[in-house]
């Protein structure tokens, strides 16, 4: 089967406007793209942020009338006058192995210190290194994004033999499971959206950890905490963002042992400063370890130990 693409690009205002138009007229599914380059930090469940400028594409059955090339332009001039369209076009796509094709986009990883991410549907390139089997699913946090990169490497270089590690903001569990790979004994993931609990135990799982991982909302981890008089732990690391970071600085000194280690990160090189002087009062964190990440928005990461 072939197909059209119906692209449009408008002002977010009309984007749900797009968006119905291109439903009622046939479209069998939507997707949005920015128009630009605009960041878009990581949302809070339930939030949909949208870029200024959005690029819609409408996907359509080329083997009916309505999905015929001539019909799709048609549509493209209509719908594109009624959302006040910058641009329109019109692209065939042939029919693929789709569930095969988006798994080509993710190859394996290699990281500091002989760690690699592999996705669990591809053999491991070296069978002897430190293999974090990973299914990239609906949760942050695949390996691929800069701030997960730097938190990795930060475990790498970390004596973690028997240690008890606090991942919060979990994702898909990537960094809690890195962490009992490389010897930590006991982790508890926290993560605000339920559907990061549910990827962190199914990737714990898949790489046979998932007896000395708990994953948990925040609230449930507090009560459990409490409720278990859990002992101060030695390592945490937090690839969220500046904002909540700068908020649960507080939070994290009463999870903490004295002269145990932290990692931040998640936050770009303009927010370094806000975020280092909201944990000066609990931790010294070494300027050593803030440094330049790749892409674009330099993130930053930065480590540091807990003064109490």
């Amino acid at each position: 089967m072939a197909w059209q693409q119906l692209h449009l690009q408008c002002e977010k205002d009309n984007v749900d406007l797009a968006e119905a138009l291109l439903l009622e007229a046939g479209a069998l599914s939507i997707a949005l793209d920015d128009a630009g380059d605009q960041p878009l930090f990581e949302p809070l469940p339930g939030e949909s942020p949208l870029w200024d400028e959005v690029i819609l594409t409408g996907l359509f059955d080329a083997t009916t009338d309505a999905g015929s090339r001539q019909a799709i332009e048609q549509l493209s001039h209509e719908i594109g006058a009624q959302v006040q369209a910058s641009r329109t076009w019109v692209s065939a796509v042939d029919d693929k192995d789709w569930e095969r094709e988006w798994m080509s986009n993710y190859q394996p990883i290699e990281c500091a210190n002989d760690l690699w991410i592999v996705p669990n549907w591809l053999t491991p390139p070296n069978p002897e290194a430190t293999n974090i089997i990973m299914d990239p699913g609906l949760a942050f946090g695949t390996g691929y994004h800069a701030t997960t990169r730097l938190c990795l490497d930060w475990l790498t270089e970390q004596d973690l033999t028997d240690k008890v590690v606090i991942d919060y903001g979990c994702g898909s569990g990537i960094l809690g499971i890195a962490a009992l790979l490389l010897g930590a004994r006991q982790v508890y993931a926290v993560d605000i959206d339920p559907q990061a609990v549910l990827a962190t135990n199914q990737n714990a799982e898949r790489n046979q950890v998932d007896n000395r991982l708990q994953a948990f909302l925040p609230e449930d981890f507090n009560n459990y905490w409490q409720q278990n008089d859990i002992k101060p732990v030695e390592v945490m690391v937090a690839n969220i963002l500046a904002k909540p970071l700068i908020g649960l600085a507080p939070y994290f000194a009463t999870l903490m042992a004295p002269k145990s280690r932290i990692v931040l990160a998640g936050l770009i090189e303009s927010q370094t400063e806000q975020v280092t002087e909201a944990y000066q009062p609990y931790f010294a964190l070494d300027p050593k370890h803030a440094f330049t990440a790749q892409e674009d928005q330099h993130w930053q990461r930065l480590s540091g130990t807990f003064t109490g």
